[in-house]
């Protein structure tokens, strides 16, 4: 009746749909009418080159079918307001394979809705309205593999024959909240299919159950959710029905959902015969009777691990603590998992840890429980893994100074304290010195870490793997760790920098975890033998380099990305040592490697990062400076032989130092009025040279000076020493030029010893020294020591033989003598240049120059001074 029904309804939305189209026919006459929307637009997403569609969440309340293209393997159509599936949703989608139409509105499905989706394996249609098991629209899907129908308004779980022909069927759930009970015939289809998984949903209030209800499913796991808070002695049949079969897992949900069973009747007697490997108790209500009833039963059961999770526990108003022994003594369990527990009272529902004595791992998490008795731990004799993280445990509450725990736990390989609020280590390694075969350790999201209390640590020297990522240590915290650890995780603990005298204890180290931290840098001797993993992303240095690791010979896997890394050439060297040479593999590289410094190259990858050659080989930037340095040397030692620069350097320096004198004397008021601008005292031998090259170059000016020589400006008549002395003391200056022939003359002696004399307790300024060919002052004579210290203290002008230096060598000499000023007229001078021509300085007059002595056979000035200097 309820097919015939949905045809009809089917009938009439498709009169709907054709007078929709028509009308739209008629209205795309209209010029006004918008371009139809391409099958592209629409509410969905379609991705993986239009395999995928995802119209999840959509407030969708029709198939938007043509969007969809043909090429289709996959629609999510999930959490919409779809309300029915018709026969044109999908026919033209013959590539579908997953349909997900969960979590919607639908209460009919056409007939032919699946018609030409043969290739259909995952279908879900849970928690609809349907008011019936779709078994005609699903007869063509015989590749069907996955099949969710749960949750819907049906009444009834009995399957069509239909289903026996999906033999590729490995996941099949239905039911509903009203399906009242289960018939023996209802899943008949199913006798040949062998499920990996079945869930059966009913009423929260149970009716009936009719033995072998369930005889006919095979399968790995098992699923219930059913309430026999009304009938618990359904439970019996059930598990009756699933004796001896090979089942892996077995969950009741809700098993008593309203009320606590105080019935004296034991409802778990059928579980001795279950053969299945885990039991699970999801949500509902349990006591100490209720929990004693099934963990009795569970004694020598093939059942290995037990979970109760979600569990609402409470101790029944009548119970009375006897004080007798526990009647739970002979539970064997691989494993027992007690998470959500509302009463933390459920760890010795009968004020006993007797039934943890045969069990190896423990799983007690959001029990919250808040106290440790010192009797658990003896208890414990067999565990070989505790987990009591996710509890809130405080150092208090899990170390009991008053208990003895010599002894204990000599069994426990593993244990996890993660996510409680333990701050201190040193109780913690006081807790689990004794636990001998203690190698896993899990403190990880605790408050561990603090310097005072990680003082006096003491460990079993058994612990191998430490977990202790996000904590709060400090660095000096990490020497309170066991140093017998291969592998540690220190990641996410705000540690700012490394305790290197820690890593040199534990040498056997082998993975180090330090993501996540502030580590500042990287110490460049890191020693570390062993160590063959180390990650350290996600810090805050910027530096590293080939010498950071050097002393890791073992290290193959390196994990660094995500620092602030500054792009030098040593991170270079470093990167392109790592990827060429394949000792170490960067395992998150390159993609989390990236310069943060200098600013021109931030967010660059560092794989792009390529400094030049000549920046970073240091080798070559010495060769290129040395060479550099080498040819700008050999360049100036050229320019300064081919252009003479030292020697125009120091004549310019003398003449800088010449205007600096004139400026002091004149400042000190020293400029007299004289005759003559300067006295040139010079070997006859020198003389040409004075005619030709000297007078010219400084009487011949627009300013000339005014220069007194003895051939031409002494005054006839009169001895020549009054003469000398008297033209010296009318000179300002007094120029003396050079030679080896001016050291062999005895009168240009008298000359400087008169001009020394002069200068008597002045400054030698007044003297000017023109060196005509070079003079070593070690060869001069002792007599001329006034010289050779003059030639040792004073500057002198050096004539150049070059022609291109000899104007330089005029201009520090009238900077030497300072600028011509007007002198005084001589009385007594000889100015006409005329009567000099007529002067030999080979032959003078004698009488002109010695009148009151007359020398025979004497023709040379020379030896008439020196005669006369004998006579004197």
């Amino acid at each position: 009746m309820i097919p015939g029904i949905c045809r009809s309804i089917t009938m009439v939305w498709k009169l709907i749909h054709f007078s929709s189209l028509f009308i739209g026919a008629l209205s795309s006459l209209s010029p006004s009418t918008p371009p139809s929307t391409s099958e592209k637009s629409g509410p969905c997403q379609i991705y993986n080159s239009g395999r995928f569609a995802d119209c999840h969440g959509r407030q969708l309340d029709s198939v938007p079918r043509k969007q969809f293209p043909t090429t289709l393997e996959n629609i999510d159509l999930s959490y919409n307001e779809l309300q029915a599936i018709r026969a044109a949703d999908f026919q033209h989608l013959p590539q579908l394979r997953i349909l997900q139409l969960q979590f919607n509105n639908i209460s009919c499905i056409d007939n032919e809705a699946f018609k030409n989706n043969t290739l259909l394996e995952h279908v879900d249609i849970f928690n609809n309205s349907l008011q019936y098991i779709p078994a005609i629209p699903l007869t063509s899907l015989l590749n069907l593999k996955k099949l969710y129908m749960s949750n819907n308004l049906y009444k009834h779980a009995t399957l069509a024959e239909s289903f026996s022909k999906c033999v590729k069927l490995q996941v099949l759930s239905l039911g509903g909240p009203l399906v009242m009970g289960l018939k023996k015939n209802d899943f008949q289809p199913l006798k040949n299919i062998k499920l990996q998984g079945f869930a059966i949903k009913c009423s929260s209030n149970l009716s009936y159950y009719e033995p072998g209800s369930l005889e006919v499913i095979q399968t790995q796991q098992m699923g219930f959710d059913m309430a026999i808070d009304q009938r618990p002695d359904a439970f019996y049949h059930m598990l009756r029905d699933l004796a001896n079969k090979r089942i892996g897992i077995i969950q009741f949900r809700n098993l008593f959902e309203f009320m606590y069973y105080m019935g004296k009747e034991d409802v778990f007697q059928g579980l001795k015969d279950i053969t299945a490997h885990q039991l699970i108790f999801h949500r509902g209500k349990f006591n100490e009777n209720l929990l004693r009833m099934a963990l009795m039963n569970l004694q020598g059961t093939h059942i290995k691990n037990l979970r109760l999770q979600y569990i609402d526990f409470a101790r029944s108003p009548t119970f009375v603590n006897s004080g007798a022994s526990s009647s739970i003594t002979n539970l064997t369990l691989d494993r027992l998992d007690l998470w959500y527990i509302s009463n933390p009272d459920v760890l010795r529902f009968d004020w006993r840890f007797t039934w943890f004595k045969k069990i190896k791992k423990i799983s007690i998490q959001y029990v919250y429980f808040n106290s440790v008795p010192c009797d658990s731990w003896t208890e414990m004799e067999l565990v070989e893994f505790l987990d009591v993280s996710n509890n809130g445990l405080k150092d208090d509450i899990l170390y009991n100074k008053r208990c003895d725990y010599r002894g204990t736990m000599q069994n426990l390989h593993t244990f996890n304290l993660s996510t409680n609020d333990l701050t201190s280590l040193k109780e913690l390694s006081l807790l689990t010195k004794e636990f001998r075969n203690l190698q896993v350790l899990d403190i990880s999201h605790n408050k561990l870490g603090s310097a005072t209390a990680s003082e006096g640590c003491v460990w079993k020297q058994n612990v191998t793997h430490l977990h202790a990522h996000h904590n709060q240590f400090v660095s000096e915290a990490v020497n309170c760790l066991p140093t017998t650890m291969y592998y540690l995780d220190l990641s996410y603990c705000d540690l700012d920098q490394l305790d290197m005298a820690y890593f040199k204890k534990a040498t056997n180290l082998k993975h180090l975890l330090l993501s996540g931290n502030k580590i500042k840098f990287i110490p460049s001797k890191w020693e570390s033998p062993c160590i063959q993993y180390l990650a350290l992303d996600g810090n805050s240095f910027g530096l590293i380099n080939k010498a950071s690791f050097e002393d890791m010979p073992q290290l193959t896997q390196l994990r660094a990305g995500n620092n602030p890394y500054h792009c030098t050439c040593e991170l270079h060297a470093f990167v392109q040592d790592t990827t060429t040479k394949g000792k170490v593999n960067l395992t998150d590289w390159p993609w989390n490697y990236r310069c943060y410094h200098p600013e021109a190259f931030l967010n660059t990858f560092i794989s792009k990062y390529f400094p030049g050659q000549v920046a970073c080989d240091i080798r070559l930037v010495i060769i290129i400076s040395v060479a550099t340095t080498a040819a700008v040397i050999l360049i100036l030692v050229l320019i300064c032989y081919i252009f003479d620069l030292p020697w125009y350097t120091k004549a310019t320096y003398q003449i800088i130092r010449a205007k600096y004198r004139a400026h002091k004397e004149k400042a000190a008021g020293d400029l007299g009025t004289f005759t003559y601008h300067a006295f040139i005292s010079y070997s006859h031998s020198d003389a040409d040279w004075v005619r030709d090259q000297l007078l010219p170059c400084l009487e011949n000016n627009r300013n000339p000076y005014r220069l007194c020589i003895h051939e031409r400006d002494f005054m006839p008549g009169r001895w020549i020493i009054d003469n000398i002395i008297e033209n010296i003391e009318s000179s300002r200056k007094v120029i003396f030029v050079l030679s080896r022939h001016f050291v062999n003359s005895e009168w240009c002696n008298y000359e400087l010893y008169f001009a020394q004399q002069r200068a008597m307790g002045k400054s030698f300024s007044d003297v000017i020294l023109v060196v005509k060919e070079p003079i070593e002052p070690s060869s001069l004579p002792s007599k001329y020591c006034k010289l050779k210290k003059m030639l040792s203290t004073k500057t002198y002008l050096e004539w150049p033989q070059q022609a291109n230096q000899q104007p330089f060598f005029w201009a520090q000499l009238r900077s030497v003598l300072g600028k011509p000023t007007m002198t005084r007229e001589g009385t007594h001078s000889v100015r006409s240049r005329n009567s000099s021509q007529g002067i030999s300085m080979t032959e003078p007059p004698v009488e002109e120059r010695v009148p009151e002595i007359n020398i025979p056979g004497e023709n040379n000035t020379e030896n008439s001074y020196e005669r006369i200097g004998t006579a004197l």
